[in-house]
């Protein structure tokens, strides 16, 4: 069973993030996931750079499913209020 800090740990080190927080049961995750990097890009495209991370966990079903909110900082303090 995959700890969640885990999974926040392999998503930081591919991807410069201001805030992460991954919640889960073991097996099926929600991140919400904060970074500069997303500004410009799609929801597809955040989607997948942050998919990038974790590519060889997916791969090799270490990692089973994840889904994902993806912000910017100025998106992230909007929706805190």
């Amino acid at each position: 069973m995959l700890d969640p800090k885990l999974i926040e740990q392999w998503i930081s080190a591919g991807l410069p993030c201001e805030h992460i927080e991954v919640d889960g049961d073991g097996h099926h995750f929600k991140a919400v996931i904060v970074s500069g990097d997303f500004a410009g890009l799609s929801r597809v495209k955040r989607q997948q750079r942050v998919y990038q991370t974790v590519l060889d966990k997916l791969n090799s079903g270490e990692l089973h499913a994840l889904s994902l909110q993806t912000l910017t900082p100025d998106e992230w303090k909007n929706a805190l209020g």
